[in-house]
């Protein structure tokens, strides 16, 4: 290793991966917004938080969880000249407090002030 290495890390770092608990938080807070569907969750991600990656697995994982917990609902759309429907996804409104809550666990961790209220976290 060299001096140089540790610069050109830090000019272009690695991506962070979310992992299931902070997927599901930030599917909430885009879903807070409005529909949306697998594919468009993960390019909303890299488009506007380029530093942070959502893996397929782990994306489905949450979507999953979301569905079975009843936090959300999802529905086959066609969408026009696109070969396969797309499955749609939205807060069932019964968890719209719950969704904001997790999504306001996102905002805070994004802007780095959950470590400085849970130093054990």
């Amino acid at each position: 290793m060299k001096f140089e290495d540790i610069y050109r890390f830090f000019d272009n770092p690695p991506p962070f991966y979310l992992n299931k608990e902070l997927a599901v938080c930030y599917v909430l807070s885009i879903l807070l917004k409005g529909e949306s569907y697998g594919t468009e969750l993960i390019a909303l991600l890299e488009r506007d938080l380029p530093a942070y990656r959502l893996s397929d697995t782990v994306l489905y994982g949450a979507l999953k969880f979301l569905e079975e917990t009843g936090t959300i609902t999802g529905y086959w759309k066609k969408v026009e000249g696109r070969g396969r429907p797309r499955r749609m996804y939205q807060i069932e409104p019964r968890f719209q407090a719950q969704a904001q809550e997790l999504s306001n666990f996102w905002e805070k961790y994004l802007s780095g002030r959950w470590r400085h209220q849970n130093p054990e976290v």
